[in-house]
């Protein structure tokens, strides 16, 4: 069974930087699209990067050139680095596990983690 376990959220000032991580465990990660996702209070989930099993990333536009997704495949992870960070980027993120090669759909996405808060101050 796929379990993702995400960390390194907190309190950021606006500008600042937070790198999360997400280790899965079970053996399918390396064959595995990992996504992460942002849900902020009373909202819709929202996509925000993804970087496939051949490790082609890709994002939202509103984190695009501020936001960096990678994997390492040999620790089971997956890592978002957030620099640039503006206070509409707090948000509970999540990662989750998608067998689909190319998809920014929530519902393509899979055994999601419980999430780390982050919260950035203006």
């Amino acid at each position: 069974q796929v379990q993702p376990v995400e960390s390194g959220g907190g309190l950021v000032q606006a500008g600042g930087s937070l790198r999360l991580s997400c280790e899965v465990s079970g053996r399918t990660f390396s064959s595995r699209t990992m996504g992460w996702f942002l849900q902020a209070p009373g909202q819709e989930r929202e996509f925000v990067a993804a970087m496939s099993w051949s490790c082609n990333p890709y994002y939202a536009d509103s984190v695009k050139d501020r936001f960096t997704i990678s994997r390492d495949n040999a620790k089971n992870t997956v890592f978002l680095q957030m620099n640039s960070l503006k206070p509409e980027d707090t948000a509970v993120y999540s990662c989750a596990t998608s067998l689909l090669r190319v998809s920014r759909r929530e519902a393509d996405f899979g055994s999601w983690g419980q999430g780390t808060q982050v919260t950035v101050s203006s």
